[in-house]
């Protein structure tokens, strides 16, 4: 289960380092404030989505059983995603090397970010404390703040992206999502990342 928003980590020191000085030579004396607003804001708006998120799937699982999250997921997940973009202001979403909705597929930049989070997490960095953030510049000099976070991969999730799924719930997996990757994982893997963007 994700912890709140308040608890997660800092980004680590290099990224920060560079995302701050992108800010300092865009955005002038304010920078350092606008770097750590933008931050606060959302690694908040992750801890909304990451939490509303598991109460739903929580609920559905506790009522209904896991083919019951199986609807959650396809349906709830994007109308939360859709509705928090709405009310923050932020992109929301989601994304992972493997993913079970094809919607859902990393663009160039992301899957950079998550092949990043691969190669920190076997330099033995946890997963938990796995985040990037960046100031993106288009061809056209517009500038968009890309934040990610790492989902870890706990014991719930196994359930439905695990090595050993009820042939029922796989079943129904696989009426829903017939071009699913997201099987195979083990708790502590990382299972994908959150993904926000806003324009500057």
């Amino acid at each position: 289960m994700r912890t709140p928003a308040t608890q997660y980590p800092r980004l680590s020191l290099i990224p920060t380092l560079s995302l701050a000085l992108s800010l300092a030579l865009s955005l002038g004396p304010n920078a350092w404030a606008a770097e750590s607003l933008h931050d606060e804001e959302a690694q908040a708006t992750i801890g909304l989505f990451a939490g509303n998120l598991m109460r739903e799937l929580t609920a559905a699982l506790g009522d209904d059983g896991p083919i019951a999250a199986v609807a959650v997921c396809q349906e709830r997940a994007p109308a939360i995603a859709a509705e928090l973009s709405a009310d923050s202001g932020w992109t929301v979403g989601r994304t992972s090397l493997k993913v079970r909705n094809p919607e859902n597929a990393p663009d160039a930049w992301e899957r950079g970010v998550l092949e990043q989070f691969e190669a920190r997490k076997a330099a033995g960095e946890s997963v938990t404390e796995l985040t990037f953030a960046e100031v993106i510049t288009d061809d056209n000099g517009g500038q968009t703040y890309r934040v990610m976070r790492a989902i870890p991969t706990a014991p719930l999730c196994l359930t439905c992206h695990g090595s050993k799924i009820e042939p029922d719930l796989a079943q129904a997996i696989d009426k829903a999502y017939p071009e699913d990757e997201a099987r195979g994982f083990a708790e502590g893997d990382i299972r994908g990342a959150f993904t926000l963007s806003r324009p500057l």
